[in-house]
């Protein structure tokens, strides 16, 4: 249940300068989930960021030599009973997405968010039943905040 009294605190950075979107409702999409699992006091970090930095992260912290949609990191202290969650979206990627399936950007990244942050919070999408109940997750929280089906539309 949603804690109205939750601290939450949400910051976005964002690398690419002609980048247009609510910075604010995306902030507000963040606490939202963090309160709907539970989370009662955290810090979270949104870098908004083009595919080579990404890409940089990816290999950097995952060995991963690939861009990607979205990288999550909980930073959190094991002795702080608060939670530092770090997440690293591609406004290039979201841009290709939102545009192959006609739907706003912010949409796209408010699936990417959602999906980071879902990580952090124990979700998995290793294997195909547990991908599939991560996106009917992120589905109905992005249905709730206004977003509509976005990763149901790519499927």
């Amino acid at each position: 249940m949603a804690d109205d009294n939750a601290d939450i605190s949400v910051e976005i950075t964002c690398d690419i300068a002609d980048l247009k979107v609510d910075a604010e409702r995306l902030k507000a999409l963040a606490r939202s989930v963090c309160r709907q699992f539970g989370l009662k006091n955290a810090q979270v970090g949104i870098a908004v960021v083009g595919d080579d930095t990404i890409r940089k992260v990816n290999e950097r912290f995952l060995n991963k030599l690939q861009k990607t949609d979205v990288i999550s990191f909980d930073l959190s202290d094991v002795a702080d009973p608060s939670r530092c969650l770090e997440l690293v979206v591609n406004a290039d990627e979201a841009a290709r997405q939102s545009k192959a399936q006609k739907h706003p950007l912010q949409a796209e990244l408010a699936l990417y968010i959602t999906h980071g942050l879902l990580h952090n919070l124990g979700f998995d999408d290793a294997t195909a039943e547990a991908g599939a109940e991560m996106h009917r997750t992120e589905d109905e929280i992005l249905q709730e905040a206004g977003f509509g089906k976005v990763f149901d539309k790519q499927s």
